[in-house]
């Protein structure tokens, strides 16, 4: 199978289950009827998109620190995969100037536990391991990273996912070889954005908390540009990539971006006036440079041409369509709070039915 068929009835882990991406997956994995354990600590923001659309029904919930080695492997383990997705992370860049220990070893060593654990699996197994756009060492230029650009980072966080990067290929080289039964690969998505983020410090999280208490947002980089996709769209290149390295071995160990086309990042500034559009009377802000409290970039850009050639996967949206789907999923949240269930399935079953649409061969259920 080299569809989305492949997950119907498999057995999923999904560790940061809880998290805004990791919830988003395990939700599309429960539509295509997955039998789903997610490991998580917590649930980290409240509300959540966890919570509001009730995605631990029906899924093995674990709450579990990946840090604590044995216990990991155990659950792991024991539930014997065919699938495994690791998300598990501290994945904010303020945080990680806070606490940067933390950060370090949630990021690092919780995902050598997982590599850990995935030695003992005796069967047929493809791990997708996400890291983030961050990893590169980002030197400001108006050029799309690929993934045999140079790893590094200028905050912990970015650094930790760098790290994480080169982890997993020595572990790859020294204990996955190519005839493994295990076969890992890695992704690097750009920023991602969706209903249900409520994450401090992430722009869209930032608007939808301002807007509705009919506050001003501050803008703190407005200029920066980032490679804005929808959740769905980097969650679905998780799956894509999963179902390629399930049918193709020469995939292992390989790495691949996942972001829209080199020609449409835009500016913080430039989406919050495209939310506006959908959500009146957004207003906001910008603070000077000097009032910044920490380093972020003003420029990043990721090249996905590998991704098309070798997965058959690009982007499905274009921009005014994700900003329209996130500010109408917050929408609908705030006109009535028990619709998020069904409006997350909607929307995963709208965008599914538009890359098929659009062409995408892996996003149909044969």
């Amino acid at each position: 199978m080299r569809d989305l068929k492949i997950f119907k009835n498999s057995k999923v882990i999904v560790t940061g289950h809880t998290g805004f991406k990791g919830s988003w997956l395990t939700a599309w994995l429960k539509q295509l009827n997955a039998n789903v354990m997610g490991i998580s600590l917590n649930v980290p923001t409240s509300p959540s998109h966890f919570k509001v659309s009730k995605i631990g029904n029906g899924i093995k919930n674990v709450k579990l620190d990946i840090c604590n080695r044995k216990k990991l492997q155990h659950k792991i383990i024991k539930f014997k995969p065919d699938f495994l997705f690791h998300l598990a992370a501290q994945s904010l860049v303020g945080i990680s100037y806070k606490d940067p220990v933390s950060t370090w070893h949630t990021n690092l060593i919780g995902t050598m536990n997982v590599l850990e654990a995935l030695k003992k699996i005796d069967k047929k197994c493809c791990a997708i391991i996400i890291t983030s756009d961050k990893c590169y060492f980002n030197k400001e230029v108006r050029y799309g990273y690929k993934e045999t650009d140079l790893l590094g980072g200028k905050d912990p966080y970015s650094g930790s996912k760098a790290s994480a990067e080169i982890l997993i290929k020595s572990y790859i080289s020294s204990f996955f070889k190519k005839n493994s039964k295990v076969r890992i690969a890695t992704a690097r998505a750009g920023n991602v954005i969706g209903g249900g983020d409520w994450s401090n410090g992430r722009i869209v999280p930032d608007i939808i908390k301002s807007w509705s208490n009919k506050k001003k947002i501050e803008l703190r980089n407005s200029k920066a540009t980032r490679p804005w996709q929808h959740v769905l769209e980097a969650v679905g290149g998780y799956l894509c990539l999963a179902i390629n390295l399930r049918n193709k071995n020469n995939l292992h160990g390989e790495s691949f971006n996942f972001g829209p086309a080199l020609t449409k990042e835009y500016s913080v500034e430039k989406l919050v006036k495209e939310m506006r559009k959908y959500l009146k009377n957004i207003s906001y802000k910008k603070i000077s440079k000097s009032k910044r409290k920490f380093f972020e970039s003003e420029l990043l850009r990721l090249n996905c041409k590998k991704a098309k050639k070798e997965l058959g996967w690009k982007s499905v949206l274009k921009f005014n369509e994700t900003i329209e789907m996130v500010a109408k999923w917050y929408f609908q949240y705030f006109l009535n709070k028990k619709n998020a269930e069904m409006n997350t399935r909607n929307q995963i079953n709208s965008y599914q039915a538009l890359a098929k649409n659009r062409g995408l061969k892996w996003s149909k259920v044969s």
